[in-house]
């Protein structure tokens, strides 16, 4: 396991009390580096949404728990916030929540003839993903290969 992913885990552990006690669940723990500064992203949600007295109340909690535990050796800026309407679908759990929902899809090299892919996701399984691109009169199903996915969202409608 690598720092990061080590990082990560540990955060979610000390995250699972604190979220069940303030009724929201974890959608996804980052640990990433943006120019010279670390971050470490704590995204919550509920069925209802999450306000920023969530947020709020669940930094406080685990802002304490990371410093009782203090394990992260370098300097971080906690974030914790909702993962949005667009919201990266990365793990199992998140595409099964978003089956037969709008999802813009971007690969690394052309599939097709294109990068980028708008459709309804259709399937999933541990080595590829299929969604439905079209119009309703003729609606093709694409299967891809997870490892040739960049990033899968969903699609903000306006």
């Amino acid at each position: 396991m690598t720092k990061r992913e080590n990082y990560e885990a540990r955060t979610e552990e000390l995250l699972a009390p604190i979220a069940e006690r303030n009724h929201v669940e974890i959608y996804d723990v980052e640990y990433v580096k943006e120019g010279s500064d670390w971050y470490l992203r704590c995204y919550i949600d509920k069925e209802e949404g999450v306000s920023i007295d969530d947020c709020e109340a669940v930094s406080r909690m685990l802002s304490d728990r990371l410093d009782e535990e203090d394990f992260i050796d370098d300097a971080y800026i906690l974030e914790v916030s909702s993962p949005g309407l667009g919201r990266q679908l990365k793990k199992d759990k998140h595409l099964a929540k978003s089956l037969l929902k709008e999802v813009d899809l971007k690969t690394y090299k052309l599939v097709n003839g294109a990068k980028e892919f708008t459709g309804v996701l259709k399937a999933f399984d541990e080595n590829t993903i299929t969604i439905g691109t079209g119009s309703q009169e003729k609606i093709e199903d694409i299967v891809f290969n997870r490892k040739e996915i960049a990033a899968i969202k969903l699609t903000l409608d306006f």
